[in-house]
């Protein structure tokens, strides 16, 4: 690539990185690392294809990379390291206590849902994309993401139902 396509390849990382970061981290249920992990990849491989989509859509191209290659890694039976409950500190409390604790829910409740089912939510209430966008990426009929949002939604509604304190 020549110099002013290394520019526009960096400019758009730099505008785009923590809005695909966020997409990412939804995909893999809140997985901070794995997330990083799976955008990396999907950047190096927007690198290569870089010339031929720069002048279309590259935002659309690389959330389909990492919607794909967040369905292969769900795939993988073991990671090597698995995360632990206990922290090694209690948080400190703050403002915002309130706002990470439901966006940990989120996340949590996001996690248990199935790949492609989780997918699908997050393309298009996250990202804000139609269910024809949706089914583009993720590469099926325009009903079978309608309904793969629908019913991902309705067990997020199960799953994020008050439970009781005892």
């Amino acid at each position: 690539m020549g110099r002013t396509q290394d520019r526009e390849f960096d400019d758009f990382v730099a505008s785009r990185w923590s809005a695909l970061l966020g997409y990412a981290r939804l995909l893999t249920g809140g997985d901070q690392h794995r997330a990083e992990d799976l955008l990396q990849e999907a950047l190096v491989k927007l690198w290569f294809a870089w010339p031929r989509v720069s002048a279309e859509m590259p935002e659309a191209y690389v959330r389909r990379v990492l919607a794909r290659a967040a369905a292969r890694s769900a795939k993988r039976r073991w990671w090597g390291e698995r995360p632990t409950e206990q922290l090694p500190e209690p948080p400190a409390v703050d403002d915002l206590t309130g706002t990470v604790d439901e966006r940990t829910r989120l996340e949590s409740a996001l996690a248990r849902l199935p790949v492609r089912q989780r997918a699908a939510v997050v393309l298009r209430y996250y990202c804000d994309l139609s269910d024809n966008q949706v089914a583009d990426v993720l590469d099926c009929p325009v009903g079978t993401a309608s309904s793969l949002a629908s019913r991902g939604v309705a067990k997020l509604r199960t799953l994020l139902a008050v439970e009781p304190v005892w």
